[in-house]
């Protein structure tokens, strides 16, 4: 039986390229999460098309005539 043998050097420098980009990507992941959360919904400028819109229901416009 032969002895088993070490990783080489070139796999454990591959492993830790894969290792620092996962490790980066969650950073930028958990970066763009918290941006997101630091934006308040109310401070954006309010969208001019949809403005009047009441949420529900809306009156039929051959009702509102009369």
């Amino acid at each position: 039986m032969s002895p088993t043998r070490r990783p080489t050097f070139s796999k454990r420098q591959k492993e830790q390229k894969r290792r620092d980009k996962q490790r980066k990507k969650v950073e930028r992941r958990d970066a763009r999460d918290a941006e997101r959360k630091k934006i308040n919904k109310e401070d954006l400028p309010a969208d001019h098309d949809i403005a009047h819109i009441i949420p529900g229901p809306q009156p039929l416009p051959w009702e509102t005539e009369e």
